[in-house]
């Protein structure tokens, strides 16, 4: 154990659980809230106390974080529960389902000065350490272009969850927001969005694919697309090895192009040339090193320390929500098959 902070868990579902574990080692898992019986299950598990809402929890005693692992659509109103109790919340990504409710959430916590601390798990990987390193030290050069691909197939038995066929989820929401957030971290802010969307190899009320095109303040250019219905290794979850559940592929899923050179993510291959670029000539890759480390636990680890106000969020409530603007901009994009600027975006 590496801090003292109480963190409470909301949601008993999958992330729900792996919060948990990495609560129970990195600090102190004191409480599971939901209503449902596997919350009792969960709680009695970890032999801590199992509270069917979050009222019950803050009648019995604050802790110090709670984690906020609920369907999408009930983000904001638990945040706000959480910023009401002046407890610090980590919630899940997205931050929320709609920009405006987004805005309420940062803005209720800003002025009650409760942390909030956004699931963008990924920006804590040191592989993505590494890569913004190279970036920022200039060893592309000028950014110009990037690739993001998120194929990936998820079981019928997945969409048993009925929320997960409903508007508010959808793999743009659910999984190309760790992308966009990435992109972001490593590219700059992006400025403007063209999409398309298509659900008819689910037929589900949300997308089952998508494909984006982004502008990025800096004048980079971006491609993306996502998929919960493709049977294929590109996908940050099958190829960089943070969760075990997945089988790693091997493949990239991740290209970012400069002036000088070009780096493949996660294998975090850096192409370039021994002399000034010029097509003619032989390209080389490098294999960049790579620190170890389980991003969940890292962002648990930090989580406990922004609960006990020693830290700052690294990925804040304000992150959290530029990264969901984005992501509103693409769903809009999508409808109305007009381009989105981001500055016009409600």
């Amino acid at each position: 154990m590496t801090s003292a902070a109480r963190i409470a868990i909301l949601g008993a579902g999958n992330i729900g659980k792996i919060h948990a574990a990495h609560a129970a080692r990195e600090a102190q898992l004191c409480a599971f809230v939901d209503p449902a019986p596997q919350g009792a299950e969960v709680a009695h598990a970890y032999n801590v106390p199992h509270y069917p809402t979050l009222s019950d929890l803050f009648a019995a005693g604050r802790p110090d974080g709670v984690v906020v692992a609920t369907p999408n659509q009930l983000h904001v109103a638990h945040g706000l529960e959480c910023v009401a109790a002046g407890v610090a919340a980590l919630i899940e990504k997205p931050l929320a389902d709609d920009v405006a409710q987004g805005v309420r959430l940062v803005q209720a916590a800003q002025r009650a000065d409760v942390p909030l601390l956004v699931g963008h798990h990924r920006r804590y990987n040191p592989m993505i350490a590494s890569a913004k390193a190279a970036i920022e030290s200039g060893r592309l050069g000028r950014i110009v272009a990037l690739n993001a691909m998120c194929w990936l197939y998820k079981p019928d038995a997945y969409f048993d969850v009925k929320w997960r066929t409903q508007p508010g989820a959808g793999p743009v929401l659910i999984n190309l927001i760790h992308d966009i957030d990435l992109m972001r971290h490593l590219c700059g802010e992006i400025s403007t969005v063209q999409a398309i969307s298509a659900n008819h190899a689910r037929g589900h009320a949300v997308e089952d694919t998508a494909v984006v095109l982004l502008g990025f303040a800096n004048g980079a250019l971006g491609t993306m697309s996502v998929s919960d219905s493709i049977a294929a290794p590109w996908s940050w979850e099958l190829t960089a090895g943070e969760n075990a559940a997945y089988p790693r592929s091997g493949a990239a899923c991740y290209t970012i192009g400069g002036t000088s050179g070009a780096l493949s993510l996660p294998d975090l291959g850096l192409w370039s040339y021994s002399d000034a670029p010029n097509w003619m000539t032989p390209i080389a890759r490098e294999a960049m090193m790579n620190g170890q480390g389980d991003p969940l636990a890292i962002q648990m680890r930090h989580f406990a320390d922004v609960s006990l106000r020693r830290a700052a969020p690294l990925v804040s409530g304000d992150e959290g929500l530029a990264t969901l603007r984005v992501l509103m901009a693409i769903k809009r994009a999508a409808e109305t098959g007009q381009p989105v600027t981001l500055s016009s975006q409600a």
